[in-house]
């Protein structure tokens, strides 16, 4: 698998997220992205991108793009993520380590700023075509992108 990283434009998407402050855990962030899977199913809502996002220091949001009309309740709101510029790696965690891919990230990224290429980089998501932990080829391709100016 050749993994390389790239600007590009990551497209407007209207999200029903869910946000929570604590520690990582995984056990956490599956539990929250299955909640919120059950939510858009029991609204009949097509569902698309699953996006994991960390906002600042110990605050989470989990994100599943969907598409309908719908409105928010409780613990899950209604988002509108912009249409941005990214810089982007797309990769399979079974044959690169997730560690690598974020350090190979922020190596770049600092030396495209240091080339005037960019003005700053914002944060990170993860972002998968489907359910990562019951679809395998989701999975495979994960995409970590970072907001650039």
């Amino acid at each position: 698998m050749v993994v390389d990283f790239e600007f590009k434009r990551a497209p407007a998407w209207t999200v029903a997220t869910v946000a929570w402050t604590g520690p990582w855990k995984d056990e956490r962030i599956r539990s929250e992205f299955e909640k919120l899977a059950g939510w858009a199913k029991s609204k009949r809502l097509r569902t698309g991108k699953w996006i994991f996002m960390e906002t600042s220091s110990r605050h989470f949001r989990v994100a599943i793009e969907v598409r309908g009309k719908a409105r928010g309740e409780g613990k899950v709101h209604l988002r509108k993520l912009p249409a941005s510029r990214v810089a982007a790696i797309v990769f399979d965690p079974e044959e690169l380590s997730p560690r690598v891919a974020y350090h190979g990230m922020n190596d770049w990224l600092r030396w495209r700023r240091k080339e005037k290429e960019i003005k700053s980089a914002g944060a990170y998501r993860e972002v998968y075509t489907g359910n990562p932990w019951s679809d395998a080829k989701a999975f495979a391709h994960t995409e970590i992108q970072v907001l650039v100016r």
